[in-house]
């Protein structure tokens, strides 16, 4: 996920991100070109990533800990993480979807961790989709 592609769809989160000052527009005709050339593969792996990324910000698995903890926000970023993986999973390749899933199973397990009122098997963010996780 790290190869040389990885460059070009960061450029365009942060494109589509970058504020613009009051006396700029955005250059949409070059968003545009940029989007363009990125594949549905990388576009649909780099969202799954920003998934991953927020939800484990939310579960409080950085650096900051507890500071941004929020297991309500976490519980709707791993399902929606979890959802986009079922719906792409035969959209992209093994070599992608496997530590996609992987990933999505670690946070699973951390929400589980880290709540006070653990859900039931199968009934936790994202089962729904992947069926039952256990630890």
């Amino acid at each position: 996920m790290a190869g040389a592609g990885a460059g070009t769809a960061g450029h365009i989160v942060g494109s589509m991100s970058d504020a613009t000052s009051p006396n700029e527009s955005p250059d949409f005709d070059a968003m545009t070109r940029d989007i363009a050339e990125v594949p549905a593969v990388e576009v649909i792996v780099t969202v799954a990533v920003n998934l991953m990324s927020a939800a484990a910000v939310k579960l409080g698995l950085t650096e900051d800990g507890d500071a941004h903890k929020d297991l309500d926000e976490a519980r709707k970023l791993v399902h929606a993480l979890a959802g986009l993986m079922d719906a792409t999973t035969t959209e992209i390749s093994s070599f992608h979807a496997g530590p996609l899933r992987d990933g999505l199973k670690s946070l699973q397990l951390a929400f589980r961790e880290a709540s006070i009122v653990p859900d039931e098997v199968g009934k936790g963010p994202g089962e729904k989709y992947t069926g039952p996780v256990y630890g």
